[in-house]
Formats: C-alpha cells, structure tokens, sequence
C-alpha cells in the first residue's frame, strides 16, 4: 500500500490534474446529441412516489420485498463529455407484498452535486477521495441496503423507503474505494470483491465482507496501468481477478472526458488465481488474449484442478468511442490451467449479450442454467445497448431458449428468485423491467423459469418510461 508521502504527492498531483480536466471539459466542442442521453436512455426529470401500482397476472407469494434496480439519471449533463458510465445515480424500486404492488419510487443518489442541483442537503457520511457519484449496482448484505459504483465512492446506505441515504464505508471497516460487484458466497455468507482505486494505478484490493457487513480483510495486489476491473469470479479455492487492457487514461482525462479509461493493446491480458486466504505475491497469474470483460456468470473449481468460468467477452472495449461500449458481447467458457498458467476459451453463444445472471445460490459452483439480456446487434443512437430478447442457457445440455417481449419493449438485467429456499436450481422466477418505448411507459415482469417462453406469471405498471440502467436485484423481507 502507498505510505503517507506517496498518497499526499498523489493526492496534490490528482487536484491539479482535475483542475486541467474541468478547464479542458469546458473546451470541448458542444454535441448536439448523444445515444446515452436520448431514446431508452434519456434522464428524467422528477423524483416520484406512486402507490397500488396495477398488476396483470398474480404475483407469485415469495416475493415479499422489493426490487431495487439504480443507474445512470445525469441531472444537468453536458453531451460533449458526458460517459453512461459516470451520469448521476438514481435508484428506482418496487414494493411487493401479498400479491400487491405496494409502491414505486425513485431517487437520485445524494452526491454534493445532485443535492446543490435540487437544493436539498447531500447524504450525510463520509466521502472517499472526493468522489461521490454512485450509480452501479444495489445489493442487500446483512438485512441492509447498499449501493454501490467502482473505483471512487464509498457505499451509500440506502432505508427501506429509499428516502433515508447515509455514505457509509460498512461502519469504518472500508478503508478506500470498493466494486460494483461483489459476490455473496452461499456457503460461507461471505461476499468477496476486487477494488481498485481510480487514483493509484500500481494496487487493486481484495476485499471480503463478513456475514454480518464488516470489512475482514483488504489484500493489495501489484498491478500496472491501472486496469479498469468491473467484476471478479469466485471458487471454492480462488478469486478470480480480471486483469485485462482496459486502463486509466491520462490523455483521455486530460481532454476533458468524464470516463477516463481506453482500450490499451499494450496491457497484457491475464487473469489472475487468488488462493482465497493469500497474500497479494500468491496470486497465479494466466495469459490471456487481448479480451475485455465486464461481468462474470460464475466460476468454479474443475476436479481436475483447472478453473472454469464464464463470462461475457468483447474483442475490444472503449478503443473508439467515448461516451459509452463500443462493440458486442458474446457468452464464452474459459478454463484457466494454473499449472501450464494458461486460458483456454470457447465460444457458448455469439450472439450479442450482456448482464449474465443465475441462481445466485449457485455461486462458485458447478451450475446449469445461465440467464443474459440481448443487445440489439447493430443499434440505432436511440436504442442503445438495447434488444428485446432474454435468453436462458442450458449449459449442461446446449441451446439456448428465448424470451422475446415484441417491438419497442427492450428488457434490462433480470434476477433469479428462487422459489422456495430448497427449491431446485430451474425452480424459480426471474424478475425485472421492460421498457415499452412505444407507449413511454415500463413493467416490472416476473417470468417463470421453467415456462422461460410463456407469457409473464406477472407485470406490474409503471406508467412512466424509467431510463435504461444497470444492475438490480430482488431483496426479500427478513422474516
């Protein structure tokens, strides 16, 4: 870790960059549009509370909670520098009980920003760097609501009602940044995570949370370039780091541009085998292929001793554009050989996909079943990152079945809810939103795993479109 003379030089050195970034935003030739602030992207306006929303259908009795889905809602965006990545957080949730749509909600994230552009005070905590956009992802651990962004901010800890938000580091236990993607470990409760810090290009963290929310241990890791890692695997014996050539840019920073990270070929790819317990020089690292990922189905130990995991795979990431993704997806399988250190890949589906999610209570283990979101393969600058399709994997049987919602109805990421807590791993519901475009207007759809290509168990209306997002999740009722 870097002592106290490396982190205040850094820390000068990052105020003074960060004053020739604003100067130079500021230069940047306006844009007139742009594919993440218009179509199924364009921010809205207003903070809204909507009760006893309309169901079609009967919603299933395991879902008593709610789902809590956030991304990005940029309050006051300018397009010649905006990033989908860095747009202002704002939470969108769902209450369901006893076969009721109890309410809707949706708030901005507190950040200083956010809160001088409404006039409100900003959420109460501590701030880690500076930062203070959150925008990622929203997780329960330990009965509690945290959302969560990489790279910069701390945790933001979320009430029931969404109304209630404190910047909380898992009650001091954090000491720096965290990740968009922690991992719950079934078997032990654990949740496991790879850091880095948008500030120090030479260290990346493992961190592990316990059961209970706290912080046990955060193990630095020497890195180079300082690699954009948006997610990691986790096995019986290993977390899986993601070392691949997507770095910090100072050029790219420097110009103005609120995404500071690009596509560097000369970054050598690997991933990197954590024994769970190891210090940061027991990492086993394994060539790669220049490849980039963002997310991780699961991964899990072979009994030969080899390592697969599956994953979401793009040939590049960030190489030419930069206001967002610039090219597709595909699902493949990789095994990872720590005695010959290498990284065998194989193509499960080509088509363009992305946000791969499965019976969480599989983590880390042999699995079946993986669910993934299509993206349109050639869209158009009002439908971007969309499709209107699900798939389901089978991955033990090959194939693939479909899920398609119609035109102009573009799903996001859906969440397995199992359903009962020994149900099997097919025996569930996936639940998520779907945009209408046509209509302006989004559901809340809950899909019988198991009739993957039937009509909905349930839906529930939104009568408002809600802007494409990223990461939501299903948070029972504790009891």
């Amino acid at each position: 870790m870097a002592s106290a003379i490396e982190t205040s030089i850094r820390s000068a050195l990052v105020k003074g960059v960060t004053k020739l970034a604003d100067f130079n935003r500021r230069r940047l030739p306006p844009a007139d549009a742009h594919p993440y602030l218009s179509g199924l992207h364009e921010p809205i306006s207003a903070e809204l509370t909507l009760t006893d929303l309309k169901v079609t259908g009967t919603i299933p009795p395991v879902f008593n909670g709610r789902y809590l889905r956030i991304g990005p809602n940029p309050i006051a965006p300018d397009p010649a520098s905006h990033h989908w990545f860095a747009g202002d957080g704002m939470v969108h949730g769902v209450a369901l009980k006893d076969g009721r749509a109890q309410w809707y909600r949706n708030r901005w994230i507190r950040s200083e920003r956010v809160a001088q552009a409404l006039g409100q005070p900003p959420a109460p905590g501590p701030r880690h760097g500076g930062f203070d956009t959150v925008n990622t992802n929203v997780i329960g651990v330990n009965g509690r609501i945290f959302a969560l962004v990489e790279a910069g901010s701390y945790p933001v800890e979320l009430s029931a009602t969404l109304d209630e938000q404190t910047y909380n580091p898992f009650d001091g236990t954090l000491k720096g940044s965290f990740t968009a993607h922690p991992h719950r470990d079934p078997r032990s409760g654990e949740h496991h995570a790879i850091a880095y810090e948008g500030t120090d290009p030479s260290t990346i963290r493992h961190i592990v949370l316990s059961p209970q929310g706290q912080v046990v241990r955060e193990e630095p890791i020497a890195v180079a370039n300082g690699p954009s890692i948006h997610d990691c695997g986790l096995t019986a014996r290993f977390a899986i780091i993601l070392d691949l050539p997507v770095t910090f840019s100072m050029r790219t920073l420097i110009a103005g541009h609120s995404f500071p990270y690009r596509w560097n070929s000369r970054h050598q790819a690997r991933i990197g085998l954590l024994p769970r317990s190891g210090r940061g020089e027991d990492v086993i690292w394994c060539a790669v292929d220049p490849v980039y990922v963002f997310h991780v189905a699961n991964g899990y130990d072979l009994p030969d001793g080899r390592v697969g995991m599956d994953v979401i795979a793009y040939d590049t990431m960030f190489d030419r554009s930069t206001q967002g993704p610039d090219s597709a997806g595909r699902l493949e399988r990789w095994t990872i050989d720590p005695a010959a250190r290498s990284v065998d890949r194989r193509i499960i589906d080509a088509a363009p996909q992305e946000f791969p999610r499965l019976d969480e209570r599989r983590f880390g283990q042999p699995y079946r079943y993986c669910y993934t979101m299509a993206i349109a393969p050639d869209p158009s600058d009002d439908s971007a990152f969309a499709g209107t399709c699900l798939y389901k994997h089978d991955l033990e049987a090959g194939g693939r079945q479909v899920h398609d919602f119609g035109p102009g109805r573009h799903p996001g990421e859906f969440s397995f809810v199992p359903a009962a807590p020994d149900a099997g791993e097919e025996e569930g519901y996936l639940i998520g939103l779907v945009v209408d475009m046509r209509r302006q207007e989004t559901e809340l759809v809950i899909l019988d795993a198991r009739l993957f290509g039937e009509a909905p168990v349930a839906s529930i209306r939104i009568p408002h479109r809600i802007p494409a997002g990223f990461h939501g999740n299903w948070l029972p009722t504790a009891g």
